[in-house]
């Protein structure tokens, strides 16, 4: 029965016996349900830059039907079978299709047929030209299991593996979700965050451990103990109401073991060594991510890199399978398109295939070519780290399209730098090396510096509980040329001191995040005089970055560490912000004469921290260690 006659004996039906059909209709429906299980992805939108869409469709021997297409407008390419009958992908150009619509997709065979109906949405007028993070951002990383409980009525899902809560178990679910997160949009903005990160919040029904996200078991669908995709949605909007961009944390090298895909492969080349999950002898990654630049790197090693398994609960995606690469830079978009994200941070980047990474995020700057993407290379190499940021000369000619790369060399740098005894080559010179470095980035305003994160100790931890070097290390971090992330809980002086390295310390809960909690960090109540004093330092030098130009874009010039003092001035216009670290636990004297070139005489400036003003002449004395920040108008 052809399309057209199919419809026209339902239409005729109706006519005569509407109750029957109304029925039929129903039951047709049910079918549908029944045996197509999933059509991935779950809809699209009209007017992409790039016209073509493909659809994974997964049902019991689906691929044996032959498919139809309601609209004549939307062009069926053609279809691709996988080695499994389960699956078929419909290959879709939609260049004639200019305003929102659902059509209908006819499976026909196996003595009935099915009807699936598709929806292609209104794309935004303006995502095309959203803009990414930037340097003028300062992005604050939350672990949502561990940040607050908005919703306790979400904390345990019967249908899911791991069924409890307990907070007293570093490495089970605590109960914090995307609603706690909103509830404190005001927080975060008061602080003077510009940009949240979330680790992930997809489905990870994992039996263990499931908290963190990494181990994704569905790449479509919002983990119920975290909430709802409504909810991720109105998290979006609310922030963005308030001026905040939302990052989403995604993952192109692996998922879950227990993803549902996993147990029903549709080619037997969809993840890197298939039988693993079974398997006593599982290939696990070398991790040695200098295979990608090293020009003298053996075939076994870059293999065993790119295509073993980051962990033995973390099949290990073959992007090489070109249906495998469409399926992630898809998910890729339509979440940019759902959420409305302001960015994205691609975990684990070096991991993958490194000419699919560059497709892919080159696929995303087509369709978005002022969006931000920040890749994690954990390498305290500068060259390792520049090799992945877009308009890199590399030897190789490779060409990455990712804008931002994390600055774990930075980062390093601040920690030895501050907690090292000075001397020719140790201690700040190691911050002013660091910095120097800069002439290897393509783009260094655009590579993103941190202190900390949810994979490493604690900065207050790296600082053995010191507050003032925890205070000088924010500060050069903020005022650096960079874009700025910092880790919740930072600004509350949270530790891991008890057990370094041990990851679910690190992702300790936020207190105040929970009912009942006797210490409040979003109000303040309970905390230590210096945990409410990091906090207000942090905060009136974030709300002090929020506005200067001179951060966000100006020019750097930094003098090498004399006397235990490091000096740095960023300069734009009219505005010139002076960063002084003084590692002295005595007084000392600071020769203003240096810095002539600055153009800073008889000039007027204001400590950004204290308030207090400061005629710039010929010396600046310091009675103790800390920094200073120095603020004024030429």
């Amino acid at each position: 029965m052809s399309w057209q006659l199919y419809k026209l004996t339902i239409i005729t039906n109706l006519n005569m016996k509407k109750t029957i059909v109304l029925f039929s209709v129903f039951y047709t429906f049910m079918i549908n349900a029944q045996e197509i299980k999933k059509i991935e992805p779950p809809n699209w939108w009209v007017g992409m830059n790039n016209p073509k869409l493909q659809l994974m469709v997964y049902g019991k021997n689906i691929a044996d039907k032959s498919i139809e297409i309601s609209d004549k407008n939307i062009i069926l390419e053609n279809l691709s079978k996988a080695d499994n009958p389960n699956y078929v992908f419909i290959n879709l150009d939609l260049s004639n299709i200019k305003k929102s619509q659902k059509f209908d997709i006819l499976f026909k065979g196996n003595s009935k047929d099915l009807i699936y109906t598709y929806e292609l949405k209104q794309r935004d007028s303006n995502s095309e030209n959203r803009i990414g993070f930037n340097s003028s951002d300062v992005i604050y990383l939350i672990t949502p299991d561990r940040f607050a409980n908005g919703n306790p009525a979400n904390d345990i899902h019967k249908e899911m593996k791991e069924k409890t809560i307990n907070r007293k178990d570093d490495y089970g679910r605590h109960g914090g979700d995307i609603k706690g997160i909103t509830d404190h949009l005001d927080y975060i903005y008061d602080m003077g965050f510009t940009t949240i990160w979330p680790t992930p919040v997809l489905t990870n029904d994992m039996p263990q451990s499931s908290y963190h996200g990494y181990a994704m078991t569905d790449f479509y669908q919002v983990d119920p103990r975290f909430g709802t995709l409504e909810e991720y949605k109105e998290l979006s909007k609310k922030a963005k109401d308030k001026g905040i961009k939302l990052i989403m944390d995604q993952v192109a090298n692996h998922c879950g073991s227990e993803h549902w895909w996993m147990k029903d492969l549709p080619f037997a080349d969809w993840v890197n060594y298939p039988d693993g999950v079974s398997s006593e002898n599982l290939t696990v990654t070398n991790h040695r991510r200098t295979v990608n630049q090293d020009l003298y790197a053996s075939k076994y090693d870059k293999k065993l890199m790119s295509k073993g398994w980051f962990v033995t609960a973390m099949p290990d995606l073959n992007q090489q399978n070109p249906f495998m690469a469409n399926y992630i830079n898809q998910n890729s978009i339509w979440w940019i398109e759902t959420l409305d994200l302001g960015g994205i941070r691609q975990d684990t980047y070096p991991y993958s295939d490194k000419v699919f990474m560059s497709n892919w995020a080159g696929a995303i700057m087509h369709e978005y070519p002022n969006f931000s993407i920040v890749g994690e290379e954990w390498s305290y190499n500068p060259l390792l780290v520049g090799y992945w940021q877009q308009g890199s000369k590399n030897k190789d000619g490779y060409e990455s399209h990712l804008r931002s790369t994390m600055d774990f060399p930075m980062q390093k740098a601040i920690v030895d730098g501050l907690n090292e005894e000075e001397s020719w080559d140790t201690g700040l010179i190691k911050m002013y090396e660091g910095l120097a470095n800069d002439f290897g980035y393509s783009k260094p305003k655009d590579i993103m510096g941190f202190l900390d994160n949810h994979d490493k100790d604690r900065v207050f931890t790296e600082f053995n509980k010191n507050v003032t070097l925890n205070k000088m290390a924010l500060s050069y971090l903020l005022i650096l040329p960079r874009i700025s992330q910092i880790y919740y809980g930072t600004e509350i002086l949270l530790e891991n001191s008890k057990k370094l390295g041990d990851h679910g310390l690190i992702r300790s809960d936020f207190p105040g995040g929970w009912k009942g909690d006797k210490v409040n960090g979003f109000t303040g109540k309970g905390l230590t005089k210096a945990q409410k004093g990091m906090k207000s330092f942090l905060q009136k030098t974030l709300n002090y970055r929020k506005t200067s130009i001179a951060i966000h874009r100006g020019e750097t010039i930094h003098f090498a560490p004399e006397n235990g003092i490091y000096v740095l001035f960023r300069k734009m216009k009219e505005e010139v912000v002076v960063l002084i670290l003084n590692k002295n636990k005595s007084a000392i004297s600071l020769d203003l004469n240096r810095f002539k070139e600055i153009g800073m005489d008889g000039k007027i400036l204001k400590n950004i921290i204290t308030g207090d003003e400061f005629i710039w002449k010929e010396q600046m004395k310091f009675n103790s260690k800390g920094v200073t920040i120095l603020t004024t108008k030429l």
